[in-house]
């Protein structure tokens, strides 16, 4: 009698979890989100950056109840050291053991394009809060299962070619680029943003990661008589450039795609650090929308080293992660569950969303993987260790 007495109970929450086609199982199981991401190195901030945008949003949807009948989502991360292999490696695990619904990451563009395949064949959709290759979202596959709310290459070189005009006059622009698939993926674009404006960088010179001499290259740049630089680079070799640009006493205007504002650039790179102009798609300086009201609201109740705007760097990094999660959950959500094909769709079924970087509508179709343009963009440059927009 007190075993039928204690199943009671029991049958009467499976017979409701089956109306709503849940196991008791599958309704109490998390589900769980991926975060493939440099979380050592010189680009550590960047990867701790992201991560604080996740937690954001994924604490803000629990605390709503969680997704598909009040499953709650759990971030798991795995460090991949700026390395695609340890990229693919993380990777794997993250997708086979931890079964996530969703695999973030890809700091670095070399990752993430070794990470894309693996996404697309085991149809896991990968969402990139950071890396801008073209070719992450554009790859080719069909059906791509690679999403993105970053920057993107391609639209960023014309932004870069648009800045340096504006701001610097520019009509000789010399282009020093890490050799890699990302400095390959950007001298693609800004050839061709050049040539659609007629011009042509008076030269195109290359550097290793890890090189800590840049003064050959630069010193041909500016024998060819570069009027400006356009730099992509990460953190450290970045730095490496606007050391070599001092010890040749040569003050050129540098604009920059974004990767200086992943780590601890102003410290490697010395007082001139505030020389080089970089794109942005987030600033959480001056007047916010109440979606950053919020999000700055809840960094300052998480992170005890957030006191204000100034502490939340880099900025993009928490603001594509915190918008391309919330993406995440409606794609979920328009799924109605976590497969990967479902949720693959489910990210072209979603409407409008105000987000923090901007309100998207519709951000996402057969066609077009990318939830940011070229109108979304800021420029900001570093003043006293802190990433500010630029005045204008």
């Amino acid at each position: 009698m007190s075993l039928k007495l204690s199943r009671r109970p029991l049958l009467i929450c499976a017979a409701a979890l089956a109306a709503l086609g849940l196991s008791p199982a599958q309704a109490q199981e998390p589900i769980k989100i991926g975060l493939v991401t440099a979380l050592s190195g010189q680009s550590a901030r960047a990867g701790e950056a992201i991560t604080r945008g996740l937690v954001v949003a994924i604490d803000e949807i629990n605390a709503k109840g969680g997704l598909l009948g009040g499953r709650k989502l759990e971030l798991v991360r795995r460090d991949d050291e700026g390395a695609p292999a340890k990229g693919v490696v993380a990777a794997r695990e993250l997708i086979f053991k931890e079964k996530v619904a969703v695999l973030f990451g890809g700091l670095d563009t070399p990752v993430s394009m070794a990470l894309v395949p693996l996404a697309n064949q085991e149809k896991v959709p990968f969402m990139g809060p950071w890396a801008a290759g073209t070719p992450i979202t554009k790859n080719g596959a069909n059906p791509n299962f690679a999403f993105r709310v970053s920057a993107v290459d391609e639209i960023v070189n014309k932004a870069m070619l648009q800045y340096a005009q504006a701001t610097f006059k520019a009509s000789k622009p010399g282009m020093i680029l890490v050799n890699n698939p990302w400095g390959e993926s950007n001298e693609k674009g800004l050839v061709a943003a050049l040539a659609a404006k007629g011009l042509k960088a008076v030269g195109v010179e290359k550097f290793e990661a890890n090189d800590v001499d840049v003064v050959p290259q630069l010193s041909r740049l500016k024998a060819a008589g570069a009027d400006s630089l356009f730099m992509v680079g990460n953190v450290g070799p970045s730095a490496q450039v606007v050391k070599s640009l001092d010890r040749m006493g040569w003050k050129v205007p540098i604009v920059s795609h974004w990767g200086p504002a992943g780590g601890r650039f102003t410290e490697l790179a010395g007082p001139n650090a505030k020389s080089v102009h970089f794109v942005q798609t987030y600033s959480f300086f001056g007047k916010q929308t109440p979606v950053g009201e919020k999000v700055m609201k809840a960094l300052m109740a998480k992170y005890s080293d957030i006191k204000g705007p100034d502490d939340v760097t880099p900025a993009v990094g928490v603001a594509n992660a915190y918008d391309a999660m919330q993406l995440a959950a409606l794609a979920i959500t328009a799924a109605g569950s976590t497969d990967g094909d479902a949720v693959r769709q489910g990210f072209y079924k979603i409407g409008r969303y105000e987000g923090l970087i901007k309100t998207y509508d519709k951000p996402f179709t057969a066609q077009v993987h990318d939830a940011v343009t070229e109108n979304d963009y800021v420029w900001a440059q570093f003043i006293d260790n802190r990433i500010l927009p630029v005045a204008n």
